[in-house]
C-alpha cells in the first residue's frame, strides 16, 4: 500500500530516491535551525550562552543541535544541551542554567518538548530566558518568538502527491520534498512582559505578530 507521509524521518533511504512504497514531505530542512541562534541574537544582541532543549536520541535532533552547534562560534555564544525527554530534568536543568548571566534558550523540534511545552515555556518566563521555539502553538501558548514550517502546508501538497500515485505514479519515483514555507510568529505581550525590546527589522519580516 502507497504511503504518503507530511510530517516524518527515516522512513526512507533516500530524499531523492525514495524506493519502496513510501514518499512525502520531511518536516524541516535541519541546515536552518542555525536561523534560530540568529533570531535570538537579533532581539538579545548581550547573548553568550544558550541552552538547546533537544531529543539526543532522535537523528533530527542530533541534526538540528549540530547545525546550531556550527553556527554558535560566528555568533558568539556558547551553548548547553538539555534533555527534552523528561519534565524534572527540564525544570533542573533550566533552573540551573539561568543562574547564569546573558542567557538564552532554543527549544528544537521534539515530540517530548511538545508534549512539555507549557513547562518549558513557564520557565523560560520564570527565569527570564529569551527563548526561539520550533512551532507558533509555543507561541499562542505564551512563547516569545518562533521560527519554522507551516504545518498546514504539507497536507496541501500532499494531496499531489496522492493524486498521482492514483495516476500511476510509483511512491519510489517521487522525491521526498523538504518544507517551502517557514513562518516567523512573535508573542509582543510576552516582549514586553521580559522587559524586551524587538527590532522593527524582526516585526516587519513576522508573519505574525500577538499583541
Amino acid at each position: 500500500m502507497p504511503i504518503v507521509f507530511v510530517a516524518a524521518s527515516g522512513m526512507v533511504e533516500s530524499l531523492a530516491r525514495p524506493g519502496g512504497n513510501a514518499t512525502g514531505f520531511a518536516q524541516f530542512e535541519y541546515g536552518l535551525s542555525a536561523k534560530w541562534l540568529e533570531i535570538l541574537k537579533q532581539i538579545v544582541p548581550r547573548m553568550t550562552r544558550v541552552a538547546v532543549i533537544r531529543d539526543p536520541t532522535s537523528p533530527g535532533g542530533g541534526a538540528q543541535f549540530g547545525a546550531i552547534q556550527g553556527a554558535a562560534a560566528s555568533f558568539g555564544v556558547e551553548l548547553t544541551p538539555i534533555d527534552s525527554r523528561d519534565a524534572g530534568r527540564i525544570e533542573r536543568s533550566v533552573a540551573a542554567f539561568a543562574r547564569g548571566s546573558n542567557g538564552g534558550l532554543i527549544v528544537t523540534s521534539s515530540r517530548f518538548a511538545n508534549v512539555q511545552r507549557e513547562l518549558i515555556i513557564a520557565q523560560a518566563v520564570r527565569h527570564q530566558l529569551p527563548a526561539i521555539y520550533p512551532f507558533r502553538f509555543y507561541i499562542t501558548s505564551g512563547g516569545l518568538v518562533s521560527y519554522g514550517p507551516d504545518l498546514i502546508d504539507p497536507h496541501r501538497r500532499a494531496a499531489g502527491y496522492v493524486d498521482r500515485i492514483l495516476r500511476g505514479t510509483k511512491p519510489a519515483d517521487l522525491p521526498v520534498q523538504a518544507a517551502t514555507k517557514y513562518e516567523l510568529v512573535i508573542n509582543l505581550k510576552t516582549a514586553k512582559a521580559m522587559g524586551l525590546n524587538v527590532p522593527d527589522s524582526l516585526l516587519v519580516a513576522a508573519n505574525e505578530v500577538i499583541e
